[in-house]
């Protein structure tokens, strides 16, 4: 029996200069700092509240 945990792929495909510091504070939350690197986080609510936050900074592959 396989135990799956469930990742998001989430890249970083806008600049973080002249945002919000709170929307600055999600996005290194998610373990991003440069623009194109890709991390995989694990899909729980509170990843997902900071996905959703910073939206128009990301791509989002489930």
């Amino acid at each position: 029996m396989a135990i799956t945990s469930n990742k998001v792929k989430v890249t970083l495909v806008r600049s973080l200069i002249g945002r919000l510091r709170q929307h600055q504070a999600c996005v290194k939350g998610l373990g991003l700092k440069k623009i194109n690197q890709t991390v995989e986080v694990e899909d729980t609510p509170e990843n997902r509240g900071m996905i959703d936050k910073v939206s128009y900074l990301l791509k989002v592959e489930v």
